[in-house]
């Protein structure tokens, strides 16, 4: 077979949905939904990896996208009304156990139990994650980072690429966390990150790689990609974009 190149480019909301159609591929995920515990915590990315675990799982109606987070990040002056929480998604044995969070279930999770929490910043190269924290306390990684230590619970972090950072998180961490400092403070995160990069390699094999990034008209925080395969690999990458070039962005409507 002969190498083929191919550029795309794809919207954050895409990469969100592109990053949920990777996890839900995942064997361990799959083997998890139907005969462990997964725990999704809130947040616009992790509101995409819900809606896919649900569906494979037999159904998300009921599920509200704009109504699955805590906290978001909105432009200056931007003025809304957010839909109630609903709470975080919890599947248990493949059924969805409505109204619980990541306080009620984290004590009882174990060995084969999968945890996703998002993140607000990714160093590609270290293959980590990081959340900003505006409280007092870690809020709901507090239990999360628990479980992974106390009882080597897998945690899996889907973050979009437009979140990368340059500096080391501890780096940022020791900054931002430092005695006198103001603004929020950083928290790095354990487990695994999942980006689009890794979506795109889990569902077709090719190995891709950020060739720039930037936009207008809601096009911001998007990337342009190059990715080199066979034929049969770079036809697959073609039809995965398609199906999630398209997606319009997160609103709260």
């Amino acid at each position: 077979m002969t190498m083929k190149t191919i550029q795309f480019y794809l919207t954050p909301a895409a990469g969100k949905k592109l990053i949920a159609k990777g996890i839900a591929s995942l064997p361990e995920v799959r083997e998890a939904l139907k005969n462990g515990t997964i725990l999704i915590i809130g947040g616009t990315t992790n509101a995409e990896v819900a809606y896919e675990l649900l569906s494979t799982a037999g159904g998300a109606e009921g599920f509200d996208r704009a109504g699955f987070f805590r906290g978001i990040t909105v432009p200056k002056g931007f003025k809304f009304t957010p839909h109630a929480f609903i709470g975080d998604v919890v599947i248990k044995n493949g059924k969805w156990e409505k109204g619980k969070t990541v306080f009620d279930v984290c004590q009882d999770l174990g060995d084969g139990d999968i945890i996703f929490k998002g993140a607000n910043a990714v160093n590609l190269k270290e293959g980590q994650a990081g959340v900003l924290l505006g409280s007092d306390n870690i809020g709901t990684a507090g239990p999360a980072i628990t479980a992974v230590y106390g009882k080597r619970v897998r945690l899996i972090v889907p973050v979009g690429v437009e979140k990368r950072v340059e500096l080391p998180l501890k780096t940022l961490s020791d900054i931002c966390n430092a005695p006198g400092a103001s603004g929020l403070k950083f928290l790095p995160l354990p487990g695994d990150i999942f980006t689009e990069l890794d979506a795109i390699e889990t569902l077709t094999g090719v190995l891709a790689d950020i060739l720039g990034a930037g936009g207008v008209c809601g096009a911001e925080g998007g990337c342009y990609y190059i990715a080199e395969g066979e034929d049969d690999e770079i036809d697959a990458l073609r039809d995965l974009i398609r199906s999630v070039e398209k997606e319009p962005p997160f609103t709260l409507d």
